[in-house]
């Protein structure tokens, strides 16, 4: 309270001038027991009191003496603006009150003060008595007797009893089981008490009151418990609800950032933290600002949805790395104002990854419906093994599929070196993933390098703009098969080799390296060594991919192979074709002759010509092409024995063939005879022991 509230204005003044029998009368007539004395320009100089009076009648002086002989003139004034226990402080019978001037302003007399005290007391008084009586709990104060003091409008209502009835009685009247007293006696508080009143339930926390030290009384606050259980139970709803949000809001796989119409975080998910490398609760309570400050987000998407009061897509970075996709959303209240900015962060990240290893399977269903369409009718299931040396070389190569090792097949062309490929990769661990073939002789040379590491968009004029997945990246975790390696230009042999050793490339148009894991499989008809000594094959690449060598023999090595091989294409090209025909042995003896520069495959092309072109079912030397025929000759025939049976069954399967053949190439016994160098008798013998005649051979 100030003294400007209590001071008396315009108050009775003075001057120095003034004789002592004026202010005798000023005083009688305005009740006054002191006043202040001014000069004539209103600032305070004394003051006078009807001590000073009754001091000067006590000594007989002369009433008529000036006031200015007699005031007292030290006094130290109060203030307008001085607090009002400033006044209360003075003991002076009345304070007179200047402004910053030092001019009299008012007056504050003991009446004043008195005045003051009684309605502040009131006031107080008044305010705690509804402060006591507008709570909702019950309160009750006793004396240290027992009497009650203090019972509010909640303990009227749960007691039906009037405040006026119960007041000055003991509590024991009105409350029985209330053993309030008790607190009197030990003086100490009793906290969460349990107590049943009118048939419900309540908690009372009991409070000794003291007073200079010494307990006069007891109040008590009680509780009902019912409301207790209901905001008990609401906090549990809440809880649950707060639970089940959060459970909600972190099993998002997409960032969720929520956050006042103030920019104030209020909430943020788990993917968010992994997307922006923060901690849990680390800005929760902290601006957005905050958060593009330390460099969390490049671009808040929340500034921009606060600022234009509707949803807002951005494409962001985070310190992480990452870039992601986000959207805000503005929630209103019932005034248009925004309460809630709510984000949904995608990681484009994740995106791009799923969307090349889409391009990586629509790649490899485009490079196997391209390897379906060019796919000839070759044993690429399952390779046709008669030879020793052979079945010792499909042994190794099961073996090496065990392995991870770059494998170098060498071998002359048709030699079958794809479909070792195809068998060490089928029964290796990689067997249920890619296997991409590359033939490198047969891509230009411009367009090798982003066939094989691909590219990404805008590299160069006329590239897809999304880019391009290369056999690299579509033989992820599988093989890559490079046939025809020695047609490789030097310029891209350097980038191979150091994929082979780091196992890591660069996209063309590129920036950042991509790492695959990828078995490397090799293969040409060339001579490497000698390419190397003409500086036309990298050494050091050599070397990187002659980790394990494997050659492919020759058929004109591996003669033992064919009589498979013919019995093979002939039941796969009769499938085809759904025909039905046969080889006599005389083609397979002129077969064996043949030294088949063009190996596997010219003897695969051969046997589907027969089949195709041969007017009936039986195939014999008359439709073999001529340079097969004259590159043999007549007399090469020779015996082929490929396993070791009885003399007299091998010499009888001779007997018999080489009379089918004298029958099938002749007209006259005679003639048989001549060529077999035996006599007619012999051959008509011999004829009929195995069934063999002309008939037969039409």
């Amino acid at each position: 309270m100030k003294i400007r509230e209590i001071m008396t204005l315009e108050p009775a003044t003075l001057n120095p001038r003034q004789a002592i029998r004026e202010a005798i009368t000023i005083f009688m007539e305005q009740n006054i027991d002191a006043a202040p004395v001014i000069d004539e320009n209103g600032h305070l100089v004394g003051l006078f009191t009807n001590n000073h009076i009754y001091q000067y009648l006590n000594e007989g002086k002369n009433l008529n003496a000036p006031i200015g002989e007699l005031m007292n003139r030290d006094i130290a004034p109060s203030h307008p603006d001085d607090e009002f226990g400033q006044a209360t402080a003075s003991n002076l019978r009345a304070l007179p009150v200047v402004d910053d001037s030092g001019r009299l302003v008012g007056m504050v007399t003991r009446e004043d003060i008195a005045k003051a005290f009684f309605n502040s007391y009131n006031a107080i008084s008044l305010e705690l008595d509804t402060i006591i009586n507008s709570t909702h709990n019950m309160i009750v104060s006793i004396d240290e007797t027992g009497m009650i003091k203090v019972f509010n409008r909640a303990a009227e209502q749960v007691f039906c009893e009037n405040a006026g009835d119960v007041m000055g009685r003991n509590i024991r009247d009105v409350f029985p089981e209330s053993n309030m007293i008790d607190v009197v006696k030990t003086g100490e508080a009793e906290p969460m008490q349990k107590v049943i009143l009118r048939g419900s339930w309540y908690v009372s926390n009991r409070s000794p009151i003291k007073k200079d030290g010494k307990i006069t009384g007891v109040v008590a606050v009680f509780q009902d418990i019912s409301d207790l259980d209901k905001i008990s139970r609401e906090l549990q709803y809440v809880k649950e609800l707060n639970e089940e949000l959060d459970a909600i809001v972190n099993s998002s796989f997409d960032g969720l950032f929520i956050s006042d119409g103030k920019g104030v975080v209020l909430r943020y998910n788990k993917a968010f933290e992994q997307l922006t490398g923060i901690n849990a609760h680390e800005y929760l309570g902290r601006t957005v600002e905050d958060i593009r400050r330390d460099g969390i987000i490049s671009e808040p998407v929340t500034f921009h949805v606060l600022e234009e009061k509707k949803p807002i897509t951005l494409v962001q970075e985070s310190k992480t790395g990452k870039i992601t996709l986000t959207t805000g959303n503005p929630i209103f209240d019932t005034n248009c104002e925004i309460i809630r900015v709510v984000c949904n962060v995608r990681d484009l990240t994740e995106l791009n990854m799923l969307r090349q290893k889409l391009e990586q399977v629509q790649g490899l269903s485009q490079h196997y419906e391209s390897q379906l369409r060019s796919l000839k009718m070759t044993s690429s299931e399952k390779m046709v093994v008669s030879s020793a040396q052979m079945r010792k070389m499909v042994d190794t190569v099961i073996r090496l599929a065990s392995v991870d090792s770059t494998i170098l097949i060498t071998g002359e062309s048709g030699t079958g070196k794809e479909l070792i490929a195809e068998i060490m990769h089928s029964n290796s661990a990689r067997h249920d993933k890619p296997l991409i073939k590359v033939n490198c002789g047969a891509i230009p040379e411009n367009l090798m390098e982003s066939e094989l590491f691909g590219y990404d968009r805008g590299a160069f004029t006329g590239a897809r703009k999304e880019g391009r997945v290369g056999y690299i990246e579509l033989a992820s975790e599988g093989t890559l098969f490079l046939d025809e390696i020695g047609e490789m230009p030097l310029n891209l042999q350097v980038k191979l080799l150091r994929f082979l050793q780091s196992k890591e490339f660069i996209r063309v148009g590129g920036e950042g390296y991509k790492s695959v894991d990828v078995r490397i499989v090799a293969a040409t008809n060339r001579d490497l060594m000698e390419m190397v000594r003409n500086k036309q094959f990298r050494e050091d690449l050599y070397y990187r991919l002659n980790v394990v060598p494997i050659h492919t023999p020759p058929l004109r090595e591996r003669k033992e192979d064919i009589p498979a091989l013919v019995a093979h294409f002939i039941q796969a090209f009769n499938k085809k074709y759904r025909m039905s025909k046969t080889i006599s042995p005389g083609v397979v003896d002129l077969f064996m002759e043949y030294n088949w520069p063009g190996n596997i495959r010219e003897l695969e092309n051969l046997v589907e010509r027969l089949i195709v072109i041969t007017p009936h079912d039986s195939i014999t030397e008359e439709e073999l092409p001529v340079h097969i025929r004259s590159a043999v000759g007549n007399n090469s025939a020779y015996v082929l024995v490929s396993g070791i049976i009885p003399l007299k069954t091998a010499v009888e399967s001779v007997e018999k063939q080489l009379i089918e053949k004298a029958y099938a190439k002749y007209r006259t016994t005679r003639q048989m005879a001549g060529e077999l160098k035996v006599d007619a008798a012999t051959v008509v013998r011999k004829a009929a022991k195995y069934n063999v005649t002309r008939l037969a051979q039409e």
